[in-house]
């Protein structure tokens, strides 16, 4: 017989734990369960509005952690940490296709489906979400007119101006190459960061030296790093815009977006460009 099997009946584990709490249990108190799944009020009746409302909110919080491993990765380039920001990156790449995945729920929607709740939405738009603004300026895609529908609350849009006049990931990566040795153009490193990246042959020149160079290097791996949120960055929107094509079609999008037509202009372009074009040299 097993030693277990003579141990007293009170000294074995329980195969349930039955410890008792006051108040919210601990995990409660850490994740804030009786906050999280009390957040939800559909606006209809539509059983499946409850779907998509969730689904929303789980990607409102992808963006915060997204954004929080992005804000990272930038401090520690500025600071020339890159191992800290690479993990950092590497993070984001797991969390970036959780994010995607969240299309999953949305991504066979109907036009009956979807039209039995969007009146419910009124003017709300996913393209109203805050973090998911500030991931966008991160990634250089900036604009300051995006800013205007905060312009009521000052909260939120100070949070947006700070958002917008702080040096994106790729701005600090080419600061950091500027540092190491590397021919960025001083119109590069002096620009106006709150204005959309655009993109530089002279910097394009410095990744095809690096990648025809040492391809086991720091900053080789890096621009991997980077290329990977670009591509994953670029697999969210043409998610987005095959979950909108199939639920409305080209119709006009809440909140007065264009929808599809908005859409399809941002899945024909990645991020940190000359880390695309570069390769075509190497």
């Amino acid at each position: 017989m097993s030693q277990q099997a003579h141990m007293p009946l009170q000294a074995q584990q329980p195969e349930t734990p039955t410890r008792v709490f006051k108040g919210r249990t601990p995990y409660e108190d850490y994740v804030r369960t009786d906050v999280l799944t009390h957040l939800q009020h559909p606006r209809s009746a539509d059983p499946a509005e409850m779907a998509f409302l969730v689904t929303t909110q789980v990607m409102e919080l992808w963006f915060t952690v997204i954004v929080h491993e992005w804000e990272t990765a930038a401090c520690a380039l500025g600071q020339d940490r890159v191992p800290v920001a690479m993990a950092a990156l590497k993070r984001s790449v797991r969390e970036l296709e959780a994010l995607t995945s969240s299309w999953k729920p949305l991504g066979r929607l109907t036009p009956a489906q979807f039209n039995s709740f969007r009146g419910a939405l009124g003017d709300a738009s996913g393209f109203q979400s805050v973090m998911y603004r500030r991931m966008e300026f991160l990634l250089g895609e900036k604009s300051a007119s995006v800013l205007i529908p905060y312009q009521t609350n000052p909260d939120l849009h100070a949070e947006l101006q700070k958002a917008l006049h702080d040096p994106s990931l790729y701005d600090q990566t080419l600061r950091l190459l500027a540092r190491r040795g590397h021919a960025i153009p001083e119109s590069v490193l002096r620009r106006d960061v709150a204005r959309r990246y655009e993109p530089s042959p002279d910097v394009e020149a410095v990744w095809i030296t690096l990648y025809a160079g040492d391809e086991g290097g720091e900053l080789v791996r890096l621009g991997e790093a980077l290329t990977d949120v670009a591509e994953l960055m670029w697999r969210w929107r043409h998610d987005h815009l095959l979950a909108v094509s199939r639920a409305m079609g080209a119709k006009a999008g809440t909140g007065g977006s264009t929808g599809l037509a908005w859409l399809q202009k941002r899945v024909q372009k990645h991020v940190f460009p000359e880390l695309w074009t570069a390769r075509s040299h190497v």
